[in-house]
């Protein structure tokens, strides 16, 4: 198995992405907008990537957050709220907005597993400060490092309870960042000290199933590599200080923080400790490359990856999506 996650071009397998992904066997697959249509497009489509290698359990990604990252859109299918909407609710009833998080995250899942997705790349524990760029912005759950934590164990524990395997991100902490690093490379300059705030929800919650690293610089760690290609940033915080031992993915090897030919990217963070590389786009001539540089992925990973999976055999049954989301508004209205 090559310790790839790939995207795809369309709403169907190409002949030329069955043979590709027959032949490299990647740990998992993502995907976006482009990708979906109906409820009966989606699933023929992860039916028939998971019959490529007999895999009942290859990771299924996708990231559906609500607001304004959602990939899977109405009027197919429903709206999510923001982070946001349940940090505005913690202020006024924590307890509420704990049990709308899990309610939402719950009803998020039903909508995935029932199209084949098992893999949401959510919560997102990036610690929002003031003044930082908005490409986290409304999709944090909070600016108390406590609180982020609170929301985001709801988050996962109600995706896990729908069948669907949760991804922390972004780690070890993107909420101080100045820029957006799918156009350029962040460089936060935060002390040591400040960064604590940033990874203490990722502390507490280190017993997530998986997680994806930062394409940034923290200048406090690491002055020449960003966190996805830092083989400090991921050995000493984010396995060390933070004690994370889930399967950790790097955002996407697209993003144009990163520089450089796919292969190098993709071999270069997982030099630096990542479980497996993820890239999106779908386009042949990148994953051709990442794939010729890439050999199997570390029993180690796969460890990682089978614990992960783990987490959700059995999971599934329980309220629908609309006795969740009904909760969920309840709860809401009152922020």
């Amino acid at each position: 198995m090559q310790p790839a996650i790939y995207g795809m071009a369309g709403e169907r397998l190409t002949a030329d992405e069955r043979a590709f992904f027959r032949n490299a066997d990647p740990a998992g697959y993502i995907l976006f907008a482009r990708n979906v249509s109906s409820i009966e497009q989606v699933r023929a489509l992860t039916d028939e990537l998971r019959s490529l290698h007999g895999r009942d359990d290859v990771p299924i990604l996708i990231d559906q957050e609500g607001g304004r990252v959602a990939r899977m859109k109405p009027p197919v299918w429903p709206p999510f709220p923001t982070g946001e909407r349940f940090a505005k609710l913690y202020d006024i009833s924590p307890v509420g907005a704990i049990e709308a998080a899990r309610a939402n995250a719950q009803a998020i899942a039903v909508t995935l597993r029932e199209v084949g997705i098992n893999v949401d790349c959510l919560p997102l524990l990036d610690v929002r400060q003031p003044g930082a760029h908005d490409i986290i912005g409304d999709r944090a759950l909070g600016s108390e490092p406590m609180q982020v934590a609170a929301l985001g164990r709801a988050v996962l524990e109600g995706l896990q309870a729908g069948g669907v395997v949760g991804v922390v991100k972004h780690m070890p902490g993107h909420g101080r960042s100045m820029a957006d690093s799918h156009k350029e490379l962040p460089v936060v300059d935060a002390s040591e000290q400040e960064l604590e705030t940033d990874i203490e929800p990722f502390r507490t919650l280190n017993w997530a199933p998986m997680g994806m690293t930062a394409h940034v610089v923290f200048t406090a760690w690491d002055r020449n590599y960003c966190g996805s290609l830092s083989s400090r940033v991921i050995g000493d915080i984010i396995r060390g200080r933070i004690g994370f031992d889930g399967w950790l993915m790097s955002d996407d090897l697209g993003m144009h923080a990163l520089s450089g030919e796919f292969g190098a990217r993709a071999s270069g963070v997982l030099a630096a400790g990542c479980d497996v590389a993820l890239h999106c786009s779908g386009d042949m001539a990148e994953m051709q490359s990442i794939a010729n540089e890439l050999g199997d992925m570390s029993d180690q990973a796969r460890r990682r990856l089978d614990r992960a999976m783990a987490t959700v055999e059995g999971q599934g049954a329980g309220p629908d999506y609309a006795e969740l989301a009904a909760r969920r508004d309840e709860l809401l209205a009152y922020a």
